[in-house]
């Protein structure tokens, strides 16, 4: 019960719904065990003494309890749904809370599937034993107590006969217990995979198509598939191989006590209506004590649901700065590193090594190298995305460590080289970052990112509403909104990661006129692999394997006559000669 006490914070506030689920249930079990009892006077007073007046009598009887019953019934699914759903409720806020608090390193190695699996399969396991299963459990232990004590009134040696049955079933549930609980998890796991698979092809769809792999994606598709099908089996084979065990043990009971029943029946020692009576409380019993395997079964899945929800709930948090004042603070934006060093989990080489540089406000600093040398790791570390290993990064003389992640980050405007857009409105999207900003300041944004244009050309304009991911939009859309949406927060420090990747020359000329002015103001990070994108710089950054091998301006690093940056201008200049002379010559 470990992990229901750990989750206990989700469910006990809302106690009074289970507490009244349990009174009626307790009501519904009393009265399930009168019917036997009705049963036994029926036949030993009014069949066999012929006492027919009565029976006008025990059929109002009869039909009083039923509606009591009835009544008392809806009351405990009411109240043991509303316990259940309450519960998960404030679990679901939780565990998405918790989604968008977590490190960004925790996303590095989560899959979204499995994510998602969590959010509603395993929530909705743990909702169901709430609401259902625990009260069956209750249940379980009400009616066996109430019938055992009617058992005993009846006849003593037949209910001990009864009592020394029930421990053979007892561990026959134990053992089942133990091999259906690991059975049970295998099947989560299963299908978060599966989960993941899917969300992944669905996501990456259009690679699949142009590289003709579907044929590759059934395949991964059918090897999770075959794996949840297993695991589902493996899970069958055990109830199968229980199930009949627990059955023969109730069906021997049952032979039993039929014939040492009919022996104390023939020696006068019981009426045949106690008879009767008497096998009704067996199967009373009988019945719940053969469906303690169900009841296992949902105990084991919702146990299993909920240590899936508790490894989310346990993960640490980002490490909040010691200014832990929600209020947006406004930044200077001067940044320093510090011979940093960083290294990603579960990495062998360093991502960084020894970075040490200085950008003053509203100077513009550019980074260049080849994939995987570190240039967005930078960017990173200075939005605490990640802890460096060594070393320190400054904003204004003031450890990152000092300021809150909401100043620091609410100072910080991102342009990531994906651009992602949410299923909503564009002006929705451009405001995503400053939700109070009115429609001349999201226009204006637009208009510095060079959107303003295409968004008016679009149906509804502003109000569009996109589709997942920005579908109908091509890259350089999607990414010029981005770029708005990053103007419109009006950061202290802006980073550019490949911002202009998805443009065309002409619009990125446009783009950088644009931001031109945008930048004066603020400290900005460039992260381009075109040469175009950087000339501007105050200084450039060339990195290799997360070490900085050359660093001055554009017009330094030209004159060197060697060295990585000059090799990269002349592939890109030589090769854009080229295409001019062969333009000239009618090409």
């Amino acid at each position: 019960m470990d992990t229901f006490k750990r989750l206990k914070d989700f469910y006990w506030p809302y106690k009074k719904y289970f507490y009244w689920s349990i009174l009626t249930l307790i009501l519904v079990s009393a009265i399930t065990v009168v019917y036997p009892m009705v049963l036994q006077f029926t036949i030993d007073e009014i069949i066999i003494k012929g006492e027919y007046s009565f029976v006008p009598y025990v059929a109002i009887g009869f039909i009083v309890l039923m509606g009591i019953k009835g009544a008392a019934t809806y009351c405990h699914q009411y109240f043991g749904d509303l316990f259940g759903i309450s519960s998960v409720f404030q679990l679901r806020e939780s565990l998405y809370e918790k989604l968008q608090f977590l490190p960004f390193s925790y996303y590095d190695n989560a899959k979204t599937g499995d994510l998602m699996s969590r959010l509603t399969a395993d929530v909705e396991g743990f909702r169901f034993f709430l609401s259902f299963g625990f009260s069956q459990l209750i249940n379980f232990v009400l009616i066996i107590a109430f019938s055992l004590s009617v058992m005993f009134f009846y006849s003593i040696p037949l209910a001990i006969i009864t009592l020394c049955m029930m421990p053979f079933l007892a561990i026959v549930v134990y053992k089942f217990d133990k091999e259906v609980h690991p059975a049970f998890r295998g099947i989560r796991k299963s299908m978060a995979n599966l989960n993941t698979k899917v969300q992944e092809n669905i996501s990456g769809i259009n690679t699949v198509k142009s590289l003709s792999r579907e044929d590759f994606e059934i395949g991964k598709f059918d090897t999770s598939n075959e794996d949840y099908k297993s695991q589902f089996l493996n899970t069958s084979h055990i109830w199968a191989r229980y199930f009949p065990i627990m059955e023969l043990i109730g069906n021997l009971s049952v032979v039993l006590l039929l014939a040492y029943g009919g022996y104390l029946v023939i020696n006068g020692d019981l009426t045949a209506g106690e008879l009767v009576a008497f096998f009704s409380l067996v199967w009373y019993i009988m019945g719940p004590i053969m469906n303690l395997g169900f009841i296992m079964n949902t105990f084991s899945q919702s146990k299993a649901s909920g240590e899936r929800l508790l490894e989310v709930l346990d993960e640490p948090l980002e490490l909040e700065g010691e200014d832990r004042d929600t209020a947006m603070v406004r930044l200077d934006g001067e940044v320093m590193f510090e011979q940093v060093t960083h290294r990603y989990k579960n990495e062998k080489k360093d991502a960084l090594k020894d970075i040490t540089f200085t950008v003053k406000q509203g100077h513009t600093i550019g980074l260049i190298g080849a994939t995987g040398s570190g240039k967005t790791s930078i960017t990173q570390l200075l939005s605490r995305f990640y802890k460096p290993e060594s070393g320190r990064i400054l904003i204004d003389g003031k450890p990152l460590e000092k300021y809150s992640l909401n100043t620091l980050r609410k100072n910080i405007g991102t342009v990531l080289q994906e651009s992602f857009l949410f299923s909503s409105t564009i002006r929705d999207n451009i405001s995503y970052g400053n939700p109070d900003a009115d429609m001349d300041e999201i226009v204006d944004a637009a208009k510095r990112a060079q959107a303003h244009d295409f968004i008016m050309e679009l149906p509804d304009g502003y109000d569009t509403i996109l589709g997942e991911r920005g579908l109908g939009l091509s890259g350089g859309q999607k990414q010029r909104i981005s770029i708005a949406r990053a103007i419109l927060i009006d950061p202290a420090i802006l980073i550019l990661d490949d911002a202009t990747s998805a443009v065309d020359m002409e619009t990125e000329f446009e783009i950088q006129r644009a931001l031109k002015e945008v930048m004066d103001d603020r400290t900005t990070f460039i992260i381009a692999h075109r040469i175009s994108s950087l000339k501007h710089a105050d200084e450039i950054l060339v990195l290799n394997e997360g070490a900085v091998i050359e660093r001055g301006t554009h017009e330094e690093l030209i004159q060197k006559g060697s060295g990585n940056y000059r090799r990269i201008y002349d592939i890109q200049y030589q090769d854009k000669n080229k295409v001019f002379q062969n333009n000239g010559q009618g090409v």
